[in-house]
């Protein structure tokens, strides 16, 4: 029963943004978290069942998604051979990645780099939680305050528990001062079979598509980073990191064939990991064998879909900022700052990775790409390759130490 509980937990935690996904684009929100408890089975197989991630809709491909929508007529068929061909670019990197080695590909993520990386995946998605919040800021702020003060004052399984009974507390305020609505529940069917679609394939689709794999790569890196933070296991070295692209891409190739949107590692159960300190890979399978049945029943997927916008805000803003945390404690734990050169890296990965998402009316730093139909690098991943490439080139001395060091370590860069 206990196993349940925190299994529900994660399924609570990374619902909201993964059936948001196809509510922005026009999936079907079931064959997403079909998909989702799919995608993560498939991720535990290929990483020998030793990391524990969830896969759910990722938010990267929100935009491109529609964009071949309205290049199609609404016909989502041709999203879904792009994000077939995306997870099959994911599966290409994985094999080149396994050729070359996996210290080979660390050493181009040392601290300074990742931790900033982690940092603006937090940050990130703080204003879209803040966004949720704002539906109602006292039933948000009512779940917040639930969650944290379990987390500092709760002991044992009441403390691992803590996010369930703040989402139960802020139900029952909700529906106190009257904003909840439970109708769609008493109308769904008790079953279902989600509505899977095949695949079409234009080269135009894969086109606008494919690049996102580039920004989904950094984030894919950034997010097993973090999950190995928290947890205090190093899983770029085991499994691998060639064998949890594998999991994402083959994820996300299954996803495009049915009708999913692409998965991806998702940060909101990283944080309910370090939150709860329970780090049992089994939590999270059995979490995607319930997200497998709840797509399946309607009523209980109706019911999900229905807890108010501002419990789910509340509760976000409390994961992405522990993700927020695990960013700044992974650059003060290296000690990587007291270079001026890795300050220097932290401070251009910061900026351009934040600017989008935090200058009103400011497009952000951007870089478009003429042979993939000015598809933009932005974000996240322009953050990322810049930060890579500018801590090769500033700390490039140190970087050919590395080259020769056995243990392959990134702790420091003197």
């Amino acid at each position: 029963m206990r196993k349940a509980v925190l299994s529900i937990q994660h399924l609570l935690a990374m619902f909201g943004a993964t059936v948001l996904v196809p509510l922005l684009t026009g999936l079907d929100p079931s064959v997403a978290i079909f998909c989702a408890g799919i995608g993560t089975l498939i991720f535990h197989k290929c990483t020998d069942l030793k990391v524990p991630v969830f896969l759910g809709s990722s938010f990267a491909f929100i935009s491109v998604i529609n964009q071949v929508k309205n290049t199609f007529n609404g016909d989502l068929s041709y999203a879904q051979g792009g994000i077939m061909v995306s997870g099959l670019l994911y599966i290409i990197m994985s094999m080149i990645i396994k050729v070359a080695g996996p210290k080979k590909v660390k050493k181009y993520f040392p601290p300074q780099v990742t931790g900033a990386m982690i940092m603006i995946i937090g940050l990130n998605l703080l204003p879209t939680a803040v966004e949720m919040a704002m539906n109602n800021i006292i039933v948000a702020i009512v779940t917040l305050s639930i969650a944290v003060g379990i987390n500092k004052f709760g002991r044992g399984s009441i403390k691992q528990f803590s996010v369930i009974i703040a989402i139960f507390i802020g139900i029952v305020v909700s529906a106190f001062i009257g904003i909840t609505d439970f109708s769609a529940v008493s109308k769904a069917s008790l079953f279902a079979i989600p509505n899977f679609s095949t695949p079409k394939f234009s080269l135009k689709a894969i086109i606008i598509i494919a690049p996102v794999v580039l920004a989904v790569f950094m984030e894919h890196v950034g997010d097993i980073t973090t999950n190995g933070a928290v947890v205090g296991k190093n899983f770029l070295e085991d499994p691998g990191l060639h064998k949890t692209l594998l999991g994402d891409g083959l994820a996300t190739l299954v996803a495009g064939l049915i009708g999913g949107p692409a998965n991806t590692t998702y940060g909101e159960n990283t944080a309910l990991l370090a939150i709860t300190k329970n780090y049992d890979p089994k939590l999270l399978r059995l979490t995607a064998i319930f997200a497998i049945l709840i797509a399946c029943i309607s009523k209980f997927g109706a019911f999900l879909q229905s807890i108010p916008t501002a419990v789910m805000g509340g509760i976000s803003i409390y994961l992405f900022s522990m993700i927020t945390f695990i960013g700044v404690k992974t650059i003060s734990d290296s000690k990587c700052y007291k270079e001026n050169s890795n300050l220097s890296v932290i401070i251009i990965i910061l900026l351009i990775g934040l600017t989008t998402c935090y200058i009103k009316h400011f497009t952000g730093i951007e870089i478009g790409i003429p042979i993939a139909n000015n598809a933009k690098l932005t974000g996240l991943s322009l953050a990322a390759l810049s930060g890579i490439l500018i801590n090769r080139i500033i700390n490039h001395n140190n970087l050919k130490k590395m080259e020769v060091d056995p243990d392959g370590e990134l702790a420091s860069t003197k």
